[in-house]
């Protein structure tokens, strides 16, 4: 069995998948290990929206970051259907964020404005020209804010997009394969220890979502994480009775392939169980109900919970660690990880090959919160 790597990624969530694919095209010897099946966890939890501007209200790191990585959707769905044979069904068909009241209605105009400031495209959409859009949705809605170049995708297939095109790169997949530490020496990573052996590299990267902080604690790292728990519902119809994606404060409905929805999320902060509640799943309903009244007409499919991964200032962790040399991390995304993964898998890797200044990721510097490490 080989045990020596050129990298080694700890997590196979699609952070971990992007990066492994990106390093992959570098030549990389790649070793990307998970704990339980590939994307079994936030990643395959999503719904896949690409809410770049849905979900990220004001200019800043993340903002650029987000616009810039949903610029690269076209292409990488491209990329990964010609090389893992994967679909990640890319929907470019628009958003729609609506209004219940005319105070919800006053505030996305405001956002309007300030998105085409920014030179996104962004638009007003009037009850009537809204039902003229979408016919099934309450005619009790005080209008929405039409998002053209939001999107979504399938979030699990473009996660095991990414891991089978990284595989057949030449990437080591090995799942049921839990890290229970890093060894270092003189300062510097030299592998890990896992429940099936070590596995030696001078470059490691933890990409394991919600537990990246505890992986990091032996190293004196600081890394303060929390899980949201969202859980979801899934519903069938003959014919959607939606085309675009619409979102509302504390729900979201996004139409996929086949008559299916997907109705989520709700947000329970640092519950580490993913268990599904009746609770949970009655107050989508009850949101989802008042912005598209036939949504009680789908035959029910299943719910699922996911842990989003958090941080006290909504930015991801990626950069290198402070101190202990060759050991990276990237970690954090929270509700983005699938818009972000591209450029996440590019950055990474390019910082991990000398090719991208630290100093370019400073706002998502890893020791933000460690003005002082712990002593290992």
């Amino acid at each position: 069995m080989t045990t020596s790597y050129d990298v080694i990624i700890v997590g196979g969530g699609v952070i971990g998948s992007s990066i492994a694919f990106h390093l992959a095209k570098k030549k990389r010897k790649v070793l990307l290990v998970e704990k339980d099946r590939i994307g079994c966890e936030a990643s395959s939890a999503a719904a896949g929206m690409l809410g770049a501007q849905a979900e990220i209200t004001e200019a800043g790191p993340l903002y650029d970051m987000a616009q810039t990585s949903r610029s690269l959707f076209p292409a990488i769905s491209e990329e990964l259907k010609e090389c893992s044979g994967i679909d990640i069904h890319l929907v470019r068909k628009g958003l729609l964020k609506v209004a219940r009241s005319e105070d919800e209605g006053n505030e996305l105009k405001r956002l309007i404005s300030f998105y085409q400031k920014q030179g996104q495209r962004a638009e007003w959409l009037s009850i009537e020209e809204l039902i003229e859009k979408e016919p099934n949705l309450s005619r009790d809605l005080a209008g929405a804010m039409y998002l053209p170049d939001d999107g979504h995708v399938l979030a699990p297939e473009l996660t095991f997009a990414f891991a089978r095109a990284a595989s057949i790169l030449g990437v080591c997949l090995r799942e049921y394969t839990t890290t229970t530490g890093v060894i270092i020496q003189n300062d510097r990573i030299i592998g890990i220890e896992t429940n099936v052996g070590n596995f030696y590299s001078d470059t490691v990267v933890v990409t394991s979502g919600v537990w990246s902080g505890m992986l990091l604690q032996q190293t004196g790292l600081h890394l303060p994480l929390y899980p949201v728990k969202g859980e979801c519902f899934s519903l069938l119809y003959s014919a959607s009775p939606i085309t675009a994606t619409v979102i509302s404060e504390g729900c979201y409905i996004v139409p996929k392939q086949r008559g299916r929805l997907i109705v989520g999320a709700t947000m329970a902060e640092g519950q580490y169980d993913k268990k599904v509640t009746l609770k949970g799943i009655r107050d989508l309903l009850t949101i989802s109900e008042t912005i598209l009244p036939n949504i009680v007409e789908g035959e029910w499919e299943k719910a699922w919970a996911g842990l989003r991964p958090q941080t006290p200032d909504g930015l991801p962790y990626m950069g290198k660690h402070p101190e202990i040399e060759g050991l990276f991390i990237a970690a954090g995304h929270f509700r983005n990880g699938i818009l972000l993964s591209p450029i996440t898998g590019r950055w990474m890797t390019e910082l991990i090959e000398g090719e991208r200044q630290e100093e370019t990721l400073q706002p998502f510097r890893v020791d933000r919160y460690s003005k002082t490490l712990i002593t290992r």
